[in-house]
C-alpha cells in the first residue's frame, strides 16, 4: 500500500494494489476509484481531501508536514496517471 498526499491540489492517493488498473469509477465528484479488469480496487483518490479526511493521522505515512487547503486546481488525479501513462479520460467506467 502506498499513500501519497498532494499538499498543492489538496488531493490524498491511496494505492492499494500496484499495476493492473483497467477503469476510474466516479464515487462522487470528489472521489474516484481505480479498478483492475475484476472489479478490485486498486487505488482512492480523495480530492479536497483536508475537508473530508482527518489528514493529521496521515502525517506519519505521508512524510510531509500537515496540509493548509490551497485551493488549488482538481487535476492532480488526471496528471498523476497522465504522468504514469494510465489516464482513461473517455472511457471511464460508472
Amino acid at each position: 500500500m502506498n499513500i501519497k498526499y498532494f499538499r498543492d491540489t489538496d488531493t490524498l492517493y491511496i494505492e492499494l494494489r500496484q499495476g493492473g488498473m483497467a477503469a476510474s469509477r466516479d464515487l462522487d465528484e470528489d472521489t474516484l476509484l481505480d479498478v483492475d479488469a475484476e472489479g478490485n480496487i486498486c487505488a482512492i483518490t480523495i480530492e479536497h481531501a483536508s475537508d473530508r479526511a482527518d489528514i493529521l493521522h496521515f502525517s506519519d505515512v505521508l512524510h510531509e508536514p500537515t496540509p493548509r487547503r490551497s485551493g488549488g486546481p482538481k487535476e492532480a488525479h488526471h496528471n498523476h496517471h497522465v504522468a504514469q501513462g494510465t489516464s482513461n479520460p473517455a472511457g471511464i467506467a460508472g
